[in-house]
């Protein structure tokens, strides 16, 4: 019998948002395809139990820095006890202990880089030129790397989320009780945001956007669901704007399918770091008309007749973005009808098998069915 492939992924961020989710998706789709998978984090990553909840094996270590010579050694004994064949690393933190440590183990080395935010090109930052291969979530990081870290073009491939297709259909469940579910009156049009809380998502931009909007459409709701640190800070915008009926932040939500199938019109109004944004992809899965700001690598999905791609950091623009989709049920309509088809090829299944592939490549074909 052929031997299994051993995949450790290791995480230092202790926070749930596309990054960790993407982790957890991934792990579980290429076990789909009888590849072993473990994790190693943080205690008191969030990461750590919802590994859990889907049954994959959890290592405990501290990831103080990037330096963290506990941690290392700590690895270096869980790749050589448990035959790890490949240490997938994620952040900062992790990748340097990580990578160092599954060298000095002999295992593979492959880094994830999740976000679009530039790396530091100095010589000195060496980590990444270390690893065997490279994943990032979208064409222009992996562009980026080529350029500016100078990765060799051959060891590094450009693999978005995949999303499964099946649970983020407008099959899913029912609308109309999903939206009674959430205090939507008949026929009333929704708006909706779906991204954890953090300043690079600039959901004060939505909410600017919003006020204004409200003014001659004064019968909208706008939802938006997430959880993270700007919560405070945008509750008290909300509020001193007296919005309250109008903008709801509905916390994080198990199920954004369901959230997904309440709305008319989805928004990302990110201004950088995004990969491939999840949440586009599932808004466009869900057969949406959806509104997306072209930071990171959202212009992947771009197909000319399936959203509309907007420059990053504009309030108005939003607002004339969503005013124009109010204004045209055509225009809604017809970007709906082209949303699901446009995203055929970020299927969580075609996902698992690129990067079983490569996992294959780089043991070579012969240890593996």
């Amino acid at each position: 019998m052929s031997q299994s492939i051993h995949v450790l992924h290791t995480e230092w961020s202790d926070g749930w948002g596309g990054q960790e989710i993407r982790i957890i998706e991934e792990m579980c789709a290429v076990r789909d395809l009888g590849v072993t998978v473990s994790l190693a984090c943080r205690p008191e990553a969030r990461i750590r139990e919802k590994a859990r909840e889907r049954e994959i094996p959890v290592h405990t270590l501290p990831f103080r820095g990037n330096t963290d010579l506990e941690t290392l050694w700590k690895l270096i004994r869980i790749i050589r006890r448990e035959k790890i064949d490949i240490v997938n690393t994620h952040s900062g933190k992790d990748t340097w202990v990580g990578g160092v440590a599954a060298k000095l183990a002999g295992a593979k080395f492959i880094r994830t880089r999740h976000l679009s935010n530039p790396i530091n090109p100095s010589r000195l930052n060496f980590i990444n030129g270390l690893a065997d291969y490279i994943f990032t979530t979208g064409e222009s990081v992996r562009e980026d790397m080529i350029r500016c870290n100078r990765i060799d073009p051959k060891k590094i491939a450009s693999i978005p989320t995949g999303i499964d297709e099946t649970r983020f259909s407008p099959a899913c469940c029912d609308r109309e009780e999903v939206r009674r579910e959430l205090g939507i009156l008949p026929g009333q049009i929704v708006i909706g945001n779906l991204a954890v809380l953090r300043s690079f998502k600039r959901h004060d931009l939505l909410i600017e956007a919003a006020e204004t909007t409200l003014k001659t459409h004064p019968d909208l709701l706008f939802l938006i669901a997430g959880e993270g640190p700007q919560r405070p800070k945008l509750e008290e915008s909300i509020r001193d704007k007296g919005l309250q009926k109008h903008i709801r932040l509905l916390g994080h939500t198990e199920k954004p399918e369901r959230f997904l199938r309440a709305l008319d019109i989805f928004v990302l109004s990110s201004d950088s770091k995004e990969g491939v944004p999840q949440s586009v992809i599932q808004a466009l899965m869900m057969g949406l008309p959806v509104i997306a700001t072209d930071v990171g690598s959202t212009r992947d999905l771009y197909t000319g007749d399936n959203l509309l791609l907007l420059p990053p950091g504009e309030s108005r623009k939003l607002q004339q973005a969503i005013e124009s989709l109010l204004c045209d049920p055509d225009r809604r309509r017809k970007l709906a009808e082209n949303a699901r088809s446009s995203v055929r090829n970020y299927r969580r299944d075609l996902m698992a098998e690129k990067i079983y592939s490569i996992y294959k490549t780089l043991l070579k074909a012969d240890r593996v069915r």
